[in-house]
């Protein structure tokens, strides 16, 4: 489950880094009164360590993939 909120939350913050990216834009400082309020930065430190747990996914054995390679299911 915690995958799966951090993988959501890291697709959000990499949709607000393109509308920077493209629109100069950063909708979570739109929405929560500019980079400096206490809202947005608790918002951005929660994307960077939803960012910084999805690096574990990359180093873990998919379990789908582990029962596939299995020659005991056949």
């Amino acid at each position: 489950m915690l995958d799966k909120i951090s993988l959501i939350l890291v697709i959000i913050g990499s949709l607000n880094w393109g509308a920077i990216g493209l629109f100069k834009f950063d909708v979570v400082s739109w929405l929560f009164g500019g980079q400096a309020a206490v809202v947005s930065r608790i918002i951005y430190t929660v994307v960077a360590l939803a960012g910084i747990w999805c690096i574990s996914m990359l180093f873990r054995e998919n379990e789908v993939l582990k029962k596939a390679d299995d020659p005991a299911n056949g």
